[in-house]
């Protein structure tokens, strides 16, 4: 874990809430000039606390309604086998997370698509076609009540 004091998280807060402040902006709201400021977002950077930039894009409003969390259980759990399941799902467009899971399911995925239509065809011709995969259980969401993609420091 990296040591963070509290500008820091700080800068992490405001860059969370809106990545596109420009270092001056910042440093205004830090009570800073923009030197240190900017050098210290460039090292959360090189230490990988910021791993990078992203726009948070509305899935309904460029046309992805279903959202469906798919619990995985391979048949197989030797590492190469493993390796080529991640390899391939990282590669799925449809599939916007996956978490390696215990219990029941070895993996948990977030899949996002158009409709009904869109999942069956990711399943019946992606998902099912990896040959390690011994079963799965759908959860259609129906509907969002939080979505965050910000961490509070601690």
């Amino acid at each position: 874990m990296v040591k963070l004091d509290d500008t820091d998280k700080d800068i992490l807060r405001y860059l969370q809430q809106d990545a596109k402040l420009t270092t001056k902006e910042l440093a205004s709201r830090l009570n800073l000039s923009p030197t240190p400021v900017y050098e210290r977002i460039r090292r959360l950077e090189n230490e990988g606390v910021i791993k990078r930039y992203v726009a948070i894009v509305d899935r309904e409003k460029v046309g992805k309604d279903l959202m469906v969390l798919c619990n995985i259980r391979l048949k197989e759990h030797a590492r190469e086998a493993g390796e080529v399941f991640v390899k391939t799902i990282v590669g799925m467009t449809e599939v916007v997370e996956c978490l390696n899971i215990s219990g029941d399911y070895d993996f948990l995925i977030k899949v996002v698509v158009s409709d009904m239509r869109e999942y069956q065809s990711f399943i019946m011709n992606k998902l099912a076609s990896l040959e390690n995969i011994g079963s799965t259980q759908s959860i259609f969401v129906m509907g969002e009540i939080k979505a965050e993609t910000a961490y509070e420091p601690s």
